[in-house]
């Protein structure tokens, strides 16, 4: 159990049987009445953001998970095959169950499924992935860093805005937890 007063962002809490990640959270104290906890919660399993108010100093149940690392090998159609770090047991994987993820994946590239209860309920891609730029419109002549933006396809179909300088067969680094363009690898 942990305390309301506990919440902190990035901790996964369990909410009438359902995982639900804090992204946000308020303490509340008013002239009068009792202290209270605003957080908006991510719910792991469907994406879903919710706001909910708790009663400061409530006890909620706070999930044990447990993290490990699995090497992307290949995609066929809508299945998607892990290798175990540690066991090299290949995992498939239906799209539906990696989300926002397979955006990021390439071939050979680790990163960690998150378990709770020996069921897989999520994936981590690294915080950071270099991708290549497979069609973007090309840069003109006096084109500035702080220029502005232009939409690039990557290699893996996501579209994402970059500075005008940068050209199709580029690399460049992605925020897998934003989706944004950081910086030419």
């Amino acid at each position: 159990m942990i305390s309301t007063n506990d919440l902190r962002t990035g901790v996964v809490i369990v909410l009438e049987g359902e995982l639900y990640s804090v992204v946000e959270f308020q303490h509340v104290k008013r002239g009068r009445g009792g202290a209270f906890v605003r957080a908006r919660l991510k719910n792991i399993k469907t994406g879903q953001v919710h706001e909910r108010t708790m009663n400061a100093g409530e006890n909620v149940p706070k999930a044990h998970l447990d993290r490990r690392e699995v090497q992307f090998l290949y995609r066929s159609g809508d299945e998607n095959v892990f290798m175990d770090m540690e066991t090299y047991e290949q995992i498939p994987l239906h799209t539906d169950q990696l989300a926002d993820a397979t955006k990021y994946l390439k071939e050979n590239m680790n990163l960690h499924f998150v378990f709770f209860q020996d069921k897989i309920v999520g994936v981590e891609p690294p915080f950071t992935v270099e991708l290549e730029i497979t069609k973007t419109d090309p840069g003109i002549r006096g084109d500035t860093a702080t220029g502005g933006s232009k939409p690039a396809t990557l290699e893996t179909g996501l579209v994402i805005q970059v500075p005008l300088f940068v050209n199709e067969g580029d690399v460049v680094r992605v925020d897998t937890r934003t989706g944004h363009y950081l910086e030419r690898a």
